[in-house]
């Protein structure tokens, strides 16, 4: 990553791939948010920056995940090891993304079976309404949380469960 100006400068990148534009965040101490693809760049940046004041375009931000990240819409295999920057969430949002972080592509986990991996099994509600304002999505792959019935649950990004189904099957093939 380059910073020129201030230590806490953020700066953003949207990027083609195969599902549409994909944009992200990032500081100097990592990635703050994603927004998972979109048909316009324009649609990607207004949903990538709200809230976040002027953070300044690098296209070449993160330029290994950017990679990486191609590739997975491209359907290849991909392990995403950036770091994240979390540190505004509550703990137990940040306990509950660290764990969601840990599920294998491929693989999904129920609410409940999510919520004894942090030590609260009773806490299945509260570990979807944590899911619900993950920030990073895809990094930390909050798709691959399901209810214990198999039903897909819901899915507070673009796309609702539509997108959700979309990214589980992509992981299931050829991985």
């Amino acid at each position: 990553m380059i910073f020129r100006d201030m230590a806490t400068q953020m700066k953003y990148a949207i990027f083609s791939t195969a599902w549409g534009y994909f944009g992200l965040v990032a500081d100097k101490k990592g990635l703050i948010r994603t927004c998972l693809p979109r048909s316009s760049r324009k649609t990607v940046e207004k949903c990538l920056l709200a809230g976040l004041g002027n953070p300044q375009f690098n296209k070449n931000l993160l330029k290994p995940l950017q990679k990486q990240i191609t590739a997975y819409f491209a359907g290849k295999p991909v392990r995403f090891d950036t770091s994240l920057v979390l540190d505004k969430l509550p703990p137990f949002a940040r306990k509950v993304l660290a764990a969601c972080r840990k599920i294998p592509s491929g693989k999904t986990v129920s609410y409940s079976q999510l919520a004894g991996m942090i030590g609260k099994p009773r806490a299945s509600r509260a570990v979807g309404s944590a899911l619900a304002r993950n920030p990073i999505p895809l990094i930390i792959p909050c798709h691959r949380v399901i209810h214990s019935d198999s039903s897909l649950g819901n899915f507070s990004a673009f796309g609702g469960t539509n997108t959700k189904k979309k990214l589980i099957t992509l992981e299931s093939n050829d991985r």
